[in-house]
Order: structure tokens, then C-alpha cells, then sequence
């Protein structure tokens, strides 16, 4: 997961992973990020979609497989 912050300044973004068997969310903002973990994926998943409404994102990113999440729909492209 690679989110730019250079200059104090960063694109907004929040992507969700797994590892371990605990999910992670990270939301990225202006200068800060913030990473909470969940026990369920449902529950990271709703988490992400309610940051990505608040900060009016049209998508997340999901996993290593650049999978994007827009409006309900997954959008999977694999890496490499």
C-alpha cells in the first residue's frame, strides 16, 4: 500500500488489506494517517465505505490485487 505524502501534503485515499486475519484500514488526509484494525471484514469494509463518503472519494482500494470498490461495485485488476 503506497500513499503518497510528500511536502505534508497527500492525496486522500483509504485502502484495506488483510494480513494476519485481521483487517486493516488506512485513511489517508491531508498530512495525517490514521490505520484501524477489525476482526471482520464486513466490518472494515463498512468502515472504509463510510470514510470514502466522508471524504467524498469515488473509490477505495482493496488488497494487492488493486481492487477498487466504486459505488458497491469491485473493480479487480491484478498487479504485475
Amino acid at each position: 500500500m503506497d500513499s503518497d505524502i510528500a511536502n505534508g501534503k497527500g492525496h486522500p485515499c483509504i485502502e484495506v488489506v488483510e494480513a494476519c486475519g485481521e483487517w486493516f484500514v488506512r485513511v489517508v488526509e491531508e498530512d495525517q494517517g490514521l490505520t484501524r484494525s477489525f476482526d471482520l471484514e464486513s466490518l472494515a469494509l463498512a468502515f472504509a465505505e463510510g470514510q470514502r463518503i466522508r471524504l467524498q472519494l469515488d473509490e477505495f482500494v482493496r488488497g494487492v490485487t488493486d481492487q477498487r470498490i466504486t459505488g458497491g461495485l469491485v473493480h479487480r485488476q491484478l498487479v504485475g
